[in-house]
């Protein structure tokens, strides 16, 4: 019998904008966003993380708890989902107690609907567990695979097949680089479908300005789930923009959606913000799609006032030779790096 594959739309502002303010939103502004995403016609918001770790400031969308999210006045029929990174599956405390911390209450008390996980390559098999746990306790559950780009076919089967064997409702690959084309998108969406029956998702980043065209791509490929956030908000480049998906979701799903109360939300919150804290694409973050570097290195060294405009296009050029993966320890040694080389230079300009 053919399957029916229902289009959602999953809007994950909360979650990825939150690396530019610290995951600190306002419940006012919250509420507003709600209303908004009800309007427009999101299936999904997905309003933070659940970090296992509480270091330095961070705001409620860090943590997304059961009592926070109780706060709020969510429109009926808006579902709610919450991020956990993969790595917090895989310290020493283990994957089972690490979820017992994350998710104390089953999901019939909470209005928690689904949990999705972020997870790199060679967390995915200790990391997989977690999906049978909290299904047994009412969850829904997502994964989502990080820099996939990176991986052959066969690996992408491989960890397609893996995922086939869990009690996993959406399987969902990430643009992590933002360097995939359309076709890029395609292709990999195929890959999965060789290990992969269910729904499948798709999280893009905009570095190259395609990250519209790689969602509504990998779509008419198969894929279902569609993420986005507001104005793009998100990590480094940002992402698709949720006023756009909405307005091509209408055709997509022969759904009409009020964008009225969504536009007086740009315009009264994200517009600002956006302004204040500089997401989206520029030729930096372009230039780091297309050599496959992190867009977590533009974003250090964008908001560093050690780097000048030559500094930057350097460590590009660096880390496009070098092959390198953000980390914090690599960042800071490329930093240090430079800052000392460029000191050494009689009559370098410093900002």
């Amino acid at each position: 019998m053919e399957r029916i594959m229902t289009t959602k739309i999953l809007d994950c502002t909360f979650r990825d904008g939150g690396y530019y303010n610290a995951w600190d939103f306002s419940p006012a502004l919250i509420e507003e966003y709600l209303i908004a995403m009800k309007a427009a016609q999101v299936d999904v918001v997905e309003l933070g993380f659940r970090f296992l770790q509480n270091n330095g400031f961070k705001g409620a969308c860090a943590y997304t708890t059961d009592d926070f999210l109780r706060s709020l006045t969510i429109p009926t029929g808006l579902e709610i989902a919450v991020m956990v990174n993969g790595a917090d599956l895989c310290t020493d405390l283990g994957c089972i107690p690490a979820l017992e911390r994350l998710f104390p209450e089953r999901a019939d008390t909470t209005p928690v609907d689904i949990v999705r996980f972020a997870c790199h390559f060679r967390e995915l098999p200790e990391a997989l567990p977690a999906a049978a746990w909290l299904v047994e306790r009412g969850y829904r559950v997502g994964f989502n695979l990080m820099q996939i780009a990176d991986r052959s076919q066969q690996e992408v089967e491989d960890l397609a097949r893996m995922a086939s064997e869990c009690p996993i409702e959406v399987l969902y690959f990430a643009d992590s680089m933002g360097s995939m084309t359309p076709d890029d998108a395609a292709r990999i969406v195929g890959w999965l479908q060789s290990g992969w029956e269910g729904p499948l998702g798709i999280h893009t980043h905009d570095n190259l300005g395609l990250g519209l065209s790689n969602t509504l791509r990998a779509h008419s490929a198969g894929v279902t789930w569609l993420d986005a956030t507001v104005t793009g908000m998100g990590r480094g480049p940002g992402n698709t923009r949720t006023e756009e998906l909405a307005i091509e979701a209408e055709a997509l799903r022969d759904r009409s959606a009020n964008l009225v109360p969504l536009m007086t939300l740009i315009r009264k919150h994200f517009g600002p913000m956006r302004t204040k804290y500089g997401w989206g694409t520029n030729p930096y973050y372009f230039l780091s799609g297309k050599y496959g570097i992190h867009p977590t290195y533009i974003q250090e060294m964008i908001g560093d006032s050690r780097f000048d405009e030559e500094d930057i296009l350097a460590v590009i050029q660096h880390l496009r030779e070098e092959g390198a993966r953000a980390s914090a320890s690599t960042l800071s040694m490329v930093r240090d790096n430079f800052t000392r080389a460029s000191h050494a230079e009689p009559g370098h300009r410093r900002r």
